[in-house]
């Protein structure tokens, strides 16, 4: 927060005025737009007049708040944020929480906190910058929650179930998977995920 000078002489902070909250606010809705395209598309393929679109914003405005595509995609490609979210429940309750996460996050808001994944490019550095935050932000964090031998082989088979239900979901578009009332299908598909987070239990 900034200060200002009064007629008296001392300063005082300045509050946050409506523009910052409206840049803060666009920038909000054009990495949306970004992970939006990135999980539905390869890197390469997707340009900033696509994103710009997306957002309903000017490509010239991106490059103002993000400096180029390659920064703005390096924002995309971490799944810290994701993962806070999909993480955040008990260890008892986390296979279903991460279910409804999921089909939560495609219903209501259009996007996959993990699904952009299945997009990465083979070869290149972008695809290799995104499977290496994959596997620590999301599968490795998992994994040392999880109590027990083969943590880490676990913790990616449940994600690999979480990933299978995004793109029946969002791609494949399963009818009956999409008419279905989301807490039914985190009752019957969240025993799935959480057997791998905590077997026999």
């Amino acid at each position: 927060m900034s200060a200002v000078s009064t007629p008296s002489g001392p300063r005082v902070p300045a509050p946050e005025g409506p523009a910052r909250r409206d840049a803060e606010a666009t920038k909000a809705v054009i990495l949306k737009a970004a992970r939006y395209l990135l999980a539905r598309h390869a890197h390469a393929d997707i340009t900033l007049k696509a994103v710009a679109e997306r957002a309903g914003v000017s490509a010239p405005l991106i490059l103002k708040y993000f400096g180029n595509k390659d920064a703005l995609f390096a924002r995309v490609m971490s799944f810290d944020t994701d993962a806070d979210d999909l993480l955040d429940a008990p260890l008892a309750d986390l296979g279903r929480h991460m279910v409804r996460h999921v089909l939560a996050s495609q219903r209501e808001r259009g996007t996959d906190p993990l699904l952009r994944i299945a997009f990465a490019p083979l070869h290149g550095d972008h695809g290799e910058i995104l499977r290496a935050n994959f596997r620590a932000q999301v599968t490795e964090r998992l994994a040392a929650r999880l109590p027990g031998p083969d943590a880490g082989l676990r913790a990616e088979l449940a994600v690999a179930g979480l990933l299978g239900l995004g793109v029946m979901y969002g791609v494949a578009r399963g009818p009956h998977l999409r008419e279905t009332d989301l807490d039914v299908i985190a009752d019957r598909y969240g025993p799935v995920v959480q057997a791998q987070l905590t077997p026999g239990t």
